[in-house]
């Protein structure tokens, strides 16, 4: 870096929105002076923070209307709340009105974070499916650029958050991936990756890899002009490109060419993605996939697709993804269910996790029903949920498991925007970054009431080891803060549930529990177009969620409407 350069990177949360912003124009929309902190830190002897860790700030760029969200690594290593996670998704949300009135605004987002709070879990995950839904819909009318520099970069939930945006810009500094070294090194072990090796960090995760790899689509200087410029820069872009997730059919061909059983450096992965971009690319995917045994382990997921399309057979293209058109009532619905396969491709993906294979395969199977349906009535989607959580590992990270989430959230989304009704049943276990991705992004969430229903941001070990806590401690810390507990019931007083269902055997349903369950699928369906409302703002408006589960979330977004005058 020059003499006169300016190190943007070494700039905190808010100094770096005040760089991005032209000079002068800097307006911080519920800043520190507005007091509204976390009410879940002091519970737990955390002393909270007056503005979250989220910087809002209207301003100009480049003379334009602009909004710059910026999150405070500093503050718990940028981890998303309910405070600063409602601070997001209501920026995010009210830009969208803006467009729709006629009144453009460039959305910029400054990410340092590691996803999820882990001291408010489920707080987190509700507020990245919400932020995910807002960036689905104002990419429609405007780039949503984002930048990924330092210290933290950008994890978890809001990596998948990150690869739904028009333009990512990277410094070389930064490292952008859905799972941490930590992480990865406590669920698979050292041999799978050493969180110690931080040349192997930067070589897999790192901006230039990134860049490279076509998952950044500007390499950035550590310096507040060169990051200034860029931002301008993709906003006079005139061709609208199709956002990374969107591109099914070539992240699935570029996958068929890996072969797991050999470790892939970062160098072949280059190479093979910069050789595959000027191929051919069809929507039929091959993976040349041994013969699928006749007996594949059960699990929730696979009985209760089973079940709901009357012991059919399941269709499927990776045995991992289960899917099946069929009635629901007197109209057609797609089911889709993930589903354990000890024969992946992908070691880290054989126990019913969401992995590379299986998020581009959900996108593909999503995605087609609203192809099909363009000309008539969206049918409706319901995804069956029994998901322990996203595929750790080397390879994952190192081809996009981030993005592969992504397509799946952008997918169901998409679908959700277009009219159907996307109806989420939960019957087993629904975690992290696997739980975004698959059945998040409804406009009803149903659930069993069963102690093996959980819904979580992080298995009980990894959120111990992050926190730097005992498991004791964090069950403990549980009944204090119920957003931090795995019991659905704890999950159900957030207010996020349509309906909470009691009285069914969820491991071999009777016919009468298969019936109730077709009968209260029906009913969320048809309240879903009595209401005409196809984006996630039900879930906040539920008694539960305005009496106390989202009473936080709610206050955020009337206070930064109040001060909203962009």
């Amino acid at each position: 870096m020059g003499v006169n350069n300016q190190s943007f990177i070494e700039l905190n949360g808010r100094e770096r929105a005040q760089a991005i912003l032209d000079q002068g124009t800097f307006r911080e929309l519920l800043g520190p002076f507005d007091g509204i902190e976390s009410p879940h830190l002091p519970k737990q002897d955390i002393v909270p923070q007056s503005d979250d860790g989220v910087i809002i700030a209207s301003g100009l760029i480049a003379g334009e209307p602009a909004i710059v969200i910026s999150i405070e690594g500093g503050f718990q290593g940028g981890g998303i709340g309910e405070v600063s996670g409602a601070k997001i998704a209501g920026a995010l949300e009210l830009a969208l009105n803006n467009h729709k009135k006629g009144v453009p605004v460039r959305p910029v987002f400054l990410f340092d974070t590691g996803g999820v709070r882990l001291q408010e879990a489920n707080y987190g995950l509700l507020s990245i499916s919400e932020i995910g839904s807002a960036v689905v819909a104002l990419r429609e009318h405007t780039p949503v650029v984002g930048v990924i520099s330092g210290n933290v970069g950008c994890f978890g939930g809001m990596s998948i958050t990150a690869s739904l945006f028009s333009y990512l810009i990277m410094t070389k500094e930064a490292r952008f991936g859905l799972n941490g070294p930590e992480v990865i090194e406590q669920e698979a072990g050292v041999e799978e990756f050493d969180a110690r090796d931080r040349s192997l960090i930067w070589k897999t995760i790192g901006g230039i890899q990134r860049y490279e790899t076509g998952f950044a689509d500007v390499l950035a200087q550590d310096d507040v002009t060169a990051i200034q410029r860029a931002v301008q820069e993709t906003f006079e872009k005139k061709e609208k490109v199709a956002s990374k997730t969107e591109q099914v059919d070539f992240y699935r061909h570029l996958l068929s060419k890996v072969d797991p059983s050999e470790k892939m450096t970062p160098d072949q992965f280059q190479k093979l993605y910069k050789a595959t971009k000027n191929e051919h690319i069809s929507s039929t995917v091959s993976y040349s996939l041994n013969e699928v045994p006749g007996s594949m382990p059960n699990s929730r997921g696979r009985v209760w697709i089973n079940a709901l399309i009357n012991d059919e057979e399941a269709d499927f293209e990776i045995p991992s993804v289960l899917y099946k058109d069929a009635l629901l009532g007197r109209e057609k619905v797609r089911y889709i269910s993930v589903v354990p396969n000890p024969y992946s491709r992908f070691l880290r993906a054989r126990k019913g996790e969401v992995g590379l294979d299986e998020g581009w395969t959900i996108a593909k199977h999503v995605r087609e029903v609203i192809k099909e349906d363009r000309n008539q009535s969206p049918r409706p989607i319901i995804a069956i949920v029994d998901v322990p959580s996203q595929a750790y590992g080397y390879h994952e990270e190192l081809l996009g498991i981030h993005y592969a989430c992504g397509a799946a959230v952008d997918a169901y989304a998409a679908a959700r925007l277009a009219g159907h009704p996307v109806i989420t049943l939960i019957v087993g276990k629904a975690i992290s970054g696997a739980f975004l991705a698959h059945g998040y992004q409804s406009n009803r969430i149903l659930a069993l009431k069963d102690e093996g229903v959980n819904v979580h941001a992080m298995s009980k070990q990894s959120a111990a080891r992050i926190t730097k806590r005992s498991i004791e401690e964090l069950e403990e810390a549980s009944k204090k803060v119920p957003s931090m507990a795995y019991d659905i019931e704890s999950f159900a007083s957030l207010g996020a549930l349509y309906e909470l269902i009691s009285g069914i055997q969820p491991e071999q349903p009777t016919e009468r529990d298969v019936q109730t369950i077709q009968d209260i699928l029906t009913g969320a369906v048809e309240d879903v177009r009595r209401e005409g409302v196809y984006d996630l703002s039900s879930r906040l408006q539920s008694e539960k969620a305005r009496k106390e589960g989202r009473k936080a979330s709610l206050l955020v977004r009337g206070e930064l409407e109040k001060q909203w005058n962009i």
